[in-house]
Order: structure tokens, then sequence, then C-alpha cells
């Protein structure tokens, strides 16, 4: 980090495929290569949660921002099931990419242990909408939905590395 920078220049995160048909799986390791600069090694295994799909899991380093980089990169493939996260770093909030086919991308900020964080103006604007369902903003805002469809692909297979990325902790 340079001394004279509060921000960081640099931070870590999580690469989730949690499904993706076989044939997509090179060019999805050939999009986080040239995104990472190094070479993607993932080591696909079976998602029990649907049948003829492979998952992965992925450690990145690389400069702030990579995170939404990598989320934009995996969202060119529809049918892949996929989180990014990026951790929080000195100046700079964390994130928490999610997509799921039929929804879309979702992003959200996080918290340095992982709970979605929703900003102030944010919050003022779903008050100043006034369409008289809060919570169903809220939870839009939460990723809720997302988080719904992603839970059945999150937990491991046999085999499989275990990394549990839930809603409810904290």
């Amino acid at each position: 980090m340079r001394s004279l920078n509060q921000f960081a220049d640099a931070t870590t995160g999580v690469i989730y495929v949690h499904s993706s048909p076989a044939a997509l799986c090179p060019h999805v390791e050939w999009a986080l290569t040239a995104i990472l600069d190094a070479h993607a090694n993932l080591r696909w295994t079976a998602q029990p949660a649907s049948a003829g799909t492979l998952r992965a899991t992925c450690d990145w380093v690389g400069p702030v921002g990579t995170g939404s980089r990598l989320a934009g990169a995996l969202r060119a493939w529809p049918l892949l099931y996929f989180e990014v996260t990026e951790d929080p770093s000195q100046g700079v909030d964390g994130e928490r990419f999610s997509h799921v086919p039929g929804l879309g991308l979702w992003r959200g900020s996080t918290s340095a242990n992982g709970d979605i964080v929703v900003g102030e103006m944010r919050l003022r604007t779903m008050l100043a909408q006034g369409s008289g369902d809060l919570a169903v903003a809220v939870e839009h805002a939460l990723g809720t939905r997302w988080d719904e469809a992603l839970e059945p692909y999150r937990s491991g297979g046999e085999g499989a590395e275990v990394t549990w990325l839930r809603r409810d902790v904290g």
C-alpha cells in the first residue's frame, strides 16, 4: 500500500461458481485468468443440487474493484450460478455479487463480518418512494431472493471443498 494513500491498493476475495455446465468450465477459467493475470486453477466437482453441473471455488488477490470485474465477466454466461466476494480493506467497503439465472446480477456492500450494509441514502430513497411496501424494498436491497435461490447450491457435496457463505451468520 502506498504510504501517502489512505485507501488500500489491493484486496482479497472468493469466487464461488455454484453451478456451471461442463462446456462452460474452460471459458470460466479463461475469463478469470485474464482478469486476475494469474492462472485460475479451479478444481471442478459435481454439484449435487443440480445434476450434470459442476462447482468450483477460487480465492483471489487483486486491486480494489477486482470483484466487480470478475462478476461482470462471469455474468456473460447467463446459465451460471455464482457469487463473488471482495473483502473490505482500509478505506473501502467490501462487496458481494450474486448471480442467479432469471434473477440476474445483484450487488451489495458488506461490512467486515460479511453482513450486507444498506446505506443511509438508499434507505431514504426507499422511504421517499412511498410505495407502501418498505419490506419488499429492504428484502431486495439485502438480496434475499438471490440468497434463497443460491442456498441449495452452497452446501458441499461429497469431495467438494466446503466454504459456508450464509446470510444468517452473526
